[in-house]
């Protein structure tokens, strides 16, 4: 009887030792606000998903409805990270107290140029803006003229109603190209080029995704846009022609964490995940972007930054003055 009072006890040690050990507790699921498409979105957290067992549920907006949104849930975050976005915006979030400084270890494998020094925002991949032509409607509405080359090439008054740029109180691709104009110009030449070159747009879309569509499907027969949106739609079968004009300007999409969030732990997981080779290798190809970590490669047909002239862009500048120069074209441009 002993001997079966032991047996007994030994087996209900074993059975509770399943129950505190053996069961794994369900992981937190991570919130995402995301300014990358949604295919792409999709992409990474289910790869990440599938690595860490930690589930996602992202929402997908316009850079400036996230980054305000990020700002005024500061106290009370109902997102765990900020996925994408150029680094003036994530500055400008930084600035605002709404993001949580984190120096992943895969950040050592990025260069200077593509993060915080203080770890509240670091790049996953490059971004350059172009010209974006529609062959078709370009050599039906303008035989005979030379397809633009250089940024000064859209103010020619043939063009007007056939340019289409994102608004840039909504789209941090327009805000880019604002202040691409206005570093390599200086401020008032800057300035008179923008409204020169509003008069030749035929329409703002809010979207930073929008101009790229809307010449593949030869809805304009110019635009402007990020280079890797124009290629992606080139390698679909569009008739799209990619101009890398000179004096360009150069930026990263960045993440970050929220401060307070919940799911910190999580969260650093995330980052790292994105600073890693494959998510990067997985984002150049369904997107055509370039990755920033350096042993990361890009699809084949997306253009290499050695090919491009790019200005020494001030991203400190871009972050400070982004009210002022908002005010300014919403007051004098449109």
């Amino acid at each position: 009887m002993k001997k079966l009072r032991a047996i007994l006890s030994v087996a209900v040690l074993v059975s509770a030792s399943a129950v505190l050990f053996g069961c794994k507790q369900k992981p937190n699921t991570l919130y995402v606000y995301s300014i990358i498409h949604d295919e792409e979105t999709k992409a990474l957290t289910d790869l990440f998903t599938k690595q860490t067992d930690i589930p996602v549920s992202f929402v997908r907006a316009t850079t400036g409805e996230l980054v305000n949104r990020i700002i005024s849930e500061k106290n009370n975050p109902q997102a765990d990270i900020l996925l994408g976005g150029a680094s003036s915006y994530h500055m400008q979030a930084a600035t605002a107290g709404a993001l949580e400084p984190y120096q992943s270890p895969l950040a050592e494998k990025i260069p200077d140029y593509a993060k915080a020094a203080d770890g509240s925002w670091t790049g996953f991949c490059v971004l350059t803006l172009g010209i974006g032509i529609n062959n078709t409607r370009f050599q039906s509405k303008f035989p005979g003229v030379a397809v633009p080359k250089t940024w000064e090439d859209l103010l020619n008054p043939a063009f007007k109603g056939e340019v289409v740029m994102t608004d840039p109180v909504a789209s941090s691709t327009a805000y880019l190209f604002l202040q691409n104009q206005l570093q390599r110009l200086g401020d008032q030449a800057g300035w008179q080029y923008l409204a020169q070159l509003a008069k030749n747009v035929g329409q703002f879309p809010d979207s930073g995704s929008a101009p790229a569509k809307l010449i593949g499907t030869g809805e304009y027969a110019l635009g402007i846009s990020y280079l890797h949106a124009l290629a992606k739609y080139r390698a679909t079968g569009f008739d799209i022609q990619l101009v890398a004009p000179p004096e360009s300007v150069g930026d990263v999409d960045a993440i970050a964490i929220t401060r307070n969030t919940r799911h910190l732990e999580e969260a650093k997981k995330f980052v790292d995940f994105m600073l890693g080779v494959e998510a990067q290798e997985l984002m150049s190809s369904i997107d055509f972007t370039i990755p920033v970590n350096l042993e990361a490669k890009p699809i084949d047909g997306a253009i290499p930054i050695a090919d491009i002239d790019l200005i020494d862009y001030d991203t400190v500048k871009a972050s400070t003055e982004r009210k002022a120069v908002l005010e300014r074209w919403t007051k004098e441009i449109r």
